[in-house]
């Protein structure tokens, strides 16, 4: 076994200088070609994450560390619990194999993990049986090519993890199944176009492909190093999507989705040659696990712009990013998820062994609130500004400000909408997505991008719904883009401000709008508009989830667990607050129960300049909020 060993370090030795010669020359002429170093033997079984005899580098930290021996406990537990129940069937939902592919990739993760780290063969039966009974499912639906990418991952982890265990003859029918299932529908122009993505679907196939070409590269060379090639010199597409601060297009949700296939690609790649090729130097890459970190509020869960959902789980993804960066305070969300006794809530994570696999260095009594401050902001395709009172205070106020698009994959129209916490309640909500195959079972075409979509009609996916602005009951437009143009993270005025104005082109003259927290004591949202050559109907609305009462024509009580909130409003004038019912009036949109919008109506003369001022003041600080809110010119 030593002597595996020795070659295979050998062999990664060698080919270091080749991998980073090359990835000098792709980092400094783009349009260069990667191409992997010519090997003169296949890296030995296994080489996907975790080489043989690594097992010890886990087993120290298991015994070193309690968090690391609750998560493995954990993953022997869900392990111990797959060992009875049926193998999984071929069952679409809808268009998708999808939840069939991401539960192949837990199975036979946890069980290929759970028998390397304890030989107990009850898990090495288990996976060899589910994955023979994959391999006969008649394909894993390319048509949905996401169902084929994972199902690759899970296959080909267990083929190359328990590869000296397996019979010959179970071998031979997974190595088959993940070539003739898996790599080659890959190859038909059909099913790929993921190469040409610039989101999430390039990273998970682009993973799922490059896993299946080095779990069979031994008997397929050619195909693999076809394979593997093709996805180093593609997923940079969307890995360019991050420039230049690390904020990520779709969302939490699926930063959560391409992020960590993006990063268990390079962490293979890097595993097995020794280099990533450069590509974790792309501009903004290992700077998006202050992203997620900042899209955490402090009631756990996530702003979900997009089409995304608020909660939240353990990220496996951000070990890696802490351990790369060498930056433990980025795991201060998921410190959350470890300072518990039991982890079985965990275990729905399928990449959760990553977890170990990618922290198990890293000194978690060292993860601190994150330095260097309370607010952070990245532009590129959808701008945000993420600011909050505090890391530790439970009660403190968070405050997320959505800029960008219409037109970025999964995006709604939510340009200049927000989301509010304070006192451990979310007052200013997202609905989110609604469930894909709840609508797409009814007709209704979920993923247009252009103005006239039908993904505009979906209750949840219009401007008519965010908390932002409608003018004459007009949808924004999807052509339209803003950034963030000013912000501050000075503790006395955290704001930012963006110019929405080509987002109402055709509608208004102008349109900015301006966030902040003032004194870490209340939230402020300004806006200042300027109308066309007609009289302009605009309507302000914020969605929450609290009970609203309406005490005056310009303040409002929201009211949520005990806490209570004011909405006041101190320009326009002619300004009375309302409330709407969030019940939609169609019968393919969700129903939404316990929500409530709550707003305004008015009427703008033609070419006049008019001005929004509306505070959210949480109880306590109603003399602060007496202040006089200033033009955002301003605002410094």
């Amino acid at each position: 076994m030593s002597s595996i060993r020795n070659s295979v370090f050998l062999v990664r030795k060698a080919l270091v200088f080749v991998c980073v010669f090359w990835a000098v020359i792709s980092i400094a002429g783009n349009a260069q070609e990667i191409k992997l170093p010519k090997l003169e033997k296949w890296p030995t079984h296994p080489c996907i994450l975790l080489m043989d005899g690594e097992e010890g580098t886990i087993e120290k930290s298991i015994v070193g560390n309690p968090v690391w021996r609750k998560m493995h406990d954990a993953i022997l537990r869900a392990s111990d619990n797959m060992i009875e129940v049926p193998t999984l069937e071929r069952k679409l939902i809808g268009r998708r194999l999808l939840s069939k592919s991401r539960e192949c990739v837990r199975r036979i993760f946890y069980l290929s993990y759970s028998y390397r780290m304890t030989g107990e063969k009850k898990y090495l039966l288990r996976a060899e049986k589910e994955m023979l009974a994959i391999s006969q499912f008649s394909d894993w639906n390319p048509s949905h090519f996401l169902d084929v990418a994972e199902m690759t991952m899970g296959m080909s982890i267990g083929y190359d993890w328990l590869y000296g265990k397996l019979s010959p003859e179970s071998k031979k029918i997974i190595r088959e199944a993940i070539l003739k299932k898996g790599l080659e529908p890959s190859l038909d122009r059909r099913y790929n176009g993921f190469l040409q993505a610039t989101h999430n679907w390039n990273q998970v196939c682009n993973a799922g492909m490059t896993y299946g070409a080095l779990a069979i590269g031994d008997d397929y060379p050619e195909i693999s190093k076809q394979i593997i090639e093709r996805a180093l010199n593609t997923i940079s597409l969307p890995m360019g999507e991050y420039k230049p601060d690390g904020g990520y297009p779709e969302g939490y949700s699926y930063w959560n989705y391409g992020t960590s296939f993006n990063v268990m690609f390079l962490s293979a790649i890097e595993k097995v040659f020794g280099s990533d090729f450069g590509l974790s130097q792309s501009s903004g890459f290992l700077k998006t696990g202050s992203f997620l970190e900042n899209m955490t509020g402090p009631t756990n869960a996530s702003f979900n712009w997009s089409d995304c959902g608020p909660s939240v789980n353990l990220s496996p993804a951000m070990f890696w990013f802490a351990q790369r960066n060498h930056d433990p305070s980025l795991l201060w969300v998921e410190k959350k998820y470890l300072d518990k006794s039991d982890y079985s809530s965990l275990t729905t994570e399928r990449l959760l062994p990553a977890a170990i696999i990618w922290g198990k260095d890293t000194e978690l009594n060292r993860i601190e609130a994150p330095a260097p401050g309370r607010v952070w902001v990245g532009q590129g395709p959808s701008p945000v500004a993420l600011m909050r009172t505090s890391w530790t205070d439970p009660d403190a106020i968070y405050l997320g400000f959505k800029a960008g698009s219409s037109s970025v994959n999964h995006a709604h129209m939510d340009i200049g909408s927000f989301i509010m916490e304070w006192g451990g309640v979310r007052w200013a909500s997202d609905f989110g997505s609604q469930d894909y195959e709840s609508l797409e079972s009814k007709g209704i075409q979920v993923f247009g991008r252009t103005q006239d979509a039908q993904r505009w009609s979906i209750f949840r996916a219009n401007n008519f719904t965010h908390n932002t602005l409608t003018v004459d009951g007009k949808l924004q437009l999807v052509k339209g883009y803003a950034k963030i143009d000013r912000y501050s993270d000075k503790p006395q005025f955290y704001y930012a401000i963006s110019d929405l104005s080509s987002v109402y082109e055709g509608q208004m003259k102008s349109v900015h709008r301006g966030v902040g927290i003032l004194e870490d004591s209340y939230v402020v949202i300004r806006d200042e508009l300027t109308t066309l050559d007609r009289p302009t109907t605009i309507r302000w609305t914020m969605l929450t989830a609290a009970d609203v009462s309406i005490t005056g024509k310009r303040t409002a009580s929201l009211r949520k667990d005990g806490k209570r909130l004011t909405l006041q409003i101190d320009y326009p004038a002619d300004g009375i607050l309302k409330t709407w019912s969030t019940e939609p009036t169609t019968t393919y949109d969700a129903p939404n129960p316990g929500t409530t919008f709550v707003g305004f109506e008015i009427v703008v003369p033609p070419n006049h300049a008019e001005t929004f001022v509306i505070k959210l003041v949480p109880q306590g600080t109603e003399e602060k909020a007496k202040t006089e809110i200033v033009s955002l010119s301003q605002w410094n």
